[in-house]
């Protein structure tokens, strides 16, 4: 032991007993609370990780270490043949082209749609604003089951004012195409856009005006104060709106069936959920097996969970900065 650690220590103790032991007990438990923190910290990061770890240990097993009791983790005989049945069963090739294009064009939309929207918000007064902005609170909070109905009949049967069927005989049926999906989007009603709103209108609370009064006085207008000053600002919430969009429509079976007939074939959300039959259907055509043992299911399930949860998690590892800076600067500011 060094001299000064010598000095530090035999300094330590003097103090502590001067200070009647407070010292040493403030000591133990700073300590142990430091201690007892890491413990919940990791029992947390393991209760989240844990069932990951599960599904890429299975993902990698052949069927037979699935019933093999001596192997927890660690596979025996490694094997890359699930990965290609789940990409087999659920299109990959196409279902993944298909959600990636519809998840970008929709999330863009639904950004566009709620700078605008939750600028306008935090900015400017207008008649029955507290009215409109309590429609917006409703959207969060109404799920969108309980709409349902009205959206398949709407698009089922689309007509604005009579016009279509005045020059066509008929309403339209948009029911089959993304046209829904883009409308919905456009017009600030797409998935969760109710709180894509109120973050990016609680985010522009938080900027100071005085930025767009100099703005103002150098002679640019409000739609170039909005683009050229308010933006560049608020690129940590469009970022992390942007995930959160694309991570609920890249995962979203509800609008996709509602919308789409043909998602069995082209949406990888819905070809997720459906794994199961498909798995029995290939097994039963293919091997003559009337069906498959339920931990070989399964095991074909968390494989296919993996695939579509790999991509989100590559965006995040990428965009993870400006996600993480958004949550120190979105507290409700009135």
């Amino acid at each position: 032991m060094s001299r000064h650690e010598t000095a530090k220590r035999s300094g330590f103790w003097l103090r502590n007993r001067k200070s009647g032991g407070m010292l040493l007990r403030q000591s133990v438990h700073q300590r142990a609370g430091s201690v007892l923190r890491a413990l919940m910290v990791f029992g947390l990061c393991f209760l989240i990780i844990q069932p990951i770890l599960d599904k890429i240990s299975v993902s990698f097993m052949q069927e037979r270490d699935l019933y093999d009791t001596t192997i927890i983790v660690v596979p025996r005989h490694l094997t890359l043949e699930n990965y290609s049945l789940a990409s087999l069963l659920m299109n990959l090739d196409k279902s993944l082209l298909n959600t990636a294009l519809i998840s970008l064009l929709t999330s863009v939309l639904q950004i566009i749609a709620c700078a605008l929207a939750g600028y306008g918000f935090a900015r400017f007064e207008f008649p029955l604003k507290k009215l409109w902005f309590a429609c917006v609170i409703l959207v969060i909070i109404i799920p969108p089951q309980t709409i349902s109905s009205a959206l398949y009949l709407h698009f089922r049967y689309f007509d604005i004012l009579g016009i279509f069927a005045r020059l066509t005989g008929g309403p339209i049926n948009l029911k089959g195409s993304t046209l829904p999906y883009l409308m919905l989007c456009a017009t600030g009603m797409g998935l969760k856009n109710g709180l894509y709103i109120f973050m990016i209108r609680q985010y522009f609370r938080s900027i100071p005006q005085s930025l767009e009064e100099a703005a103002y006085v150098d002679g640019c207008s409000t739609l170039g104060t909005f683009l050229r000053v308010l933006l560049p600002q608020a690129v940590p919430i469009l970022v992390s709106c942007f995930l959160f969009s694309f991570v609920w429509q890249w995962t979203d079976v509800f609008y996709t069936r509602l919308f789409l007939p043909t998602a069995n074939v082209m949406y990888l959300s819905v070809r997720l959920s459906g794994l199961a039959e498909s798995l029995r259907t290939y097994v039963s055509t293919r091997l003559g097996i009337p069906s498959p043992p339920i931990g070989y299911v399964m095991q074909i399930i968390s494989t296919g969970v993996l695939i579509v949860a790999a991509p989100l998690l590559l965006i995040y590892v990428f965009a993870q900065r400006w996600f993480i800076e958004t949550i120190s600067a979105t507290g409700i500011k009135e």
